[in-house]
């Protein structure tokens, strides 16, 4: 595949990847936003109405 480059270790194994920003940086970046879309899928959420009565505190929002 054009723009992808594949590193290999000395028994001839894949081990990293070289990208062409240039040709797939958004794709990249796609794939990044999926990783921590991934990492943040079992953390603990905040409740919206906490989150709206902490923006009505600041005066970001109107209560």
């Amino acid at each position: 595949m054009s723009g992808i480059q594949f590193v290999t270790d000395e028994k001839g194994r894949k081990v990293a990847v070289q990208i062409d920003l240039k040709k797939h940086g958004a794709v990249l970046e796609d794939f990044g936003d999926g990783l921590i879309s991934e990492s943040r899928r079992k953390g603990k959420g905040i409740p919206l109405e906490k989150i709206k009565a902490d923006l009505v505190k600041r005066g970001r929002l109107r209560g």
